[in-house]
């Protein structure tokens, strides 16, 4: 009776063994064609490689349907599409599991356990050499995969990190961001959190933007369990290894849609979240960065909860003692202080209908 279990459990691992083998050897024909593919047209090595898109979602049913369909369309077609399933979700497994297309695989999670380790587990489950992160509300032009693995094929680093522009929809208004593309060997934090002004989008590397190498994410994953700022934190991380470099495509290839009433993670008003983090982040930070990222993200979230005095002193307390405040700063830190988002986005509005006033009149001579 026991050679008889032994003799099954040894069939059974011979067949897991075999579909295995079949699988992998899937993987590197289909890498192989596409690099004969690409040789052809006499393009470089790396643009052949196979590129596994991963997209973590939790009861978002009809916009992850929509970014499954923007990433399977691509002209540089991607090996797999990812989808994590973060949690219960039935609405969305019976909608992707109307999509017909091979490529398409679901990663169901009994317990829901936060963007950053979904995308983890993603990242471990894809056969892909490139890997590029899609959130599930955002979606992609065409040609994003394409022109980034150009983009990444000019890069001389081990690990390339390739963004680009994106389009930012929110409140029936559209912009092209970020305002400032990345400069080669800028500190990462204060391209990131050094902002210019009230409004955000000056520098800007979005995680639906992002493609980079799967031996870099497995060697430095999310971390887990963070609440807010996840693609910051990997970011700034990344960006101090030697063996990395970032690069940005100048087109928008992402189109991002904003629901500022949908209490995303990025509405989120946890000051403290995002306080405890920029003090565990402080080691791989500049001190200016982090007086940028007091002044804006924790003072704006502080303020839209309500926080009093007793928080803004706190507040204050860091952003001078452990940051190196300036005079910019300092005034990012009152304005988020003393206007509300209402006031901000009135400004911002007169703002720009006073400049395509003043941009008709030029035009057409009328004064």
């Amino acid at each position: 009776m026991r050679a008889l279990r032994c003799h099954s459990n040894l069939h059974y691992l011979s067949f897991r063994f075999y579909k295995f083998f079949l699988y992998q050897a899937y993987v590197y024909l289909y890498s192989l064609n596409n690099f004969s593919t690409y040789l052809a047209k006499g393009a470089s090595v790396s643009e052949g490689a196979a590129v596994s898109v991963v997209i973590p979602t939790c009861g978002r049913s009809r916009q992850v349907a929509a970014a499954v369909k923007s990433a399977l369309a691509q002209s540089y077609a991607p090996f797999e599409v990812i989808v994590v399933i973060d949690g219960f979700d039935p609405e969305t497994i019976s909608v992707l599991g109307t999509f017909g297309d091979q490529r398409l695989r679901l990663i169901t999670l009994e317990k829901n356990v936060g963007g950053a380790e979904a995308r983890n587990i993603g990242i471990r489950s894809a056969c892909g050499e490139w890997i590029a992160f899609l959130d599930d509300d955002d979606t992609w032009m065409p040609e994003k995969l394409k022109r980034q693995m150009e983009v990444a094929a000019s890069v001389s680093a081990l690990f390339p990190i390739v963004s680009s522009k994106l389009l930012d929809l929110r409140a029936g208004m559209t912009r092209m961001l970020p305002y400032r593309l990345y400069e080669k060997g800028e500190d990462v934090s204060e391209y990131l959190l050094c902002r210019r002004g009230l409004g955000y989008g000056g520098g800007m590397l979005q995680t639906s933007t992002l493609l980079t190498k799967r031996d870099l994410l497995l060697d430095l994953p999310f971390l887990k369990g963070l609440k807010l700022h996840q693609d910051w934190d990997w970011l700034i991380k990344a960006a101090r290894r030697p063996d990395v470099e970032i690069a940005m495509a100048p087109e928008a290839l992402t189109v991002m849609y904003v629901d500022e009433q949908s209490g995303s993670v990025s509405q989120s008003t946890d000051w403290k979240a995002s306080l405890e983090w920029a003090q565990e982040a402080r080691s791989v930070m500049s001190r200016r960065a982090y007086s940028f990222f007091i002044a804006t993200e924790c003072v704006s979230r502080a303020r839209k909860n309500g926080a009093g005095v007793k928080v803004v002193c706190e507040l204050l307390r860091t952003y001078f003692q452990d940051g190196h405040p300036s005079a910019r700063s300092l005034v990012l830190f009152l304005g988020f202080l003393l206007f509300s988002r209402r006031h901000r986005n009135i400004r911002k509005r007169r703002s720009r209908k006073s400049f395509l006033t003043g941009k008709t009149e030029m035009m057409t001579g009328y004064d």
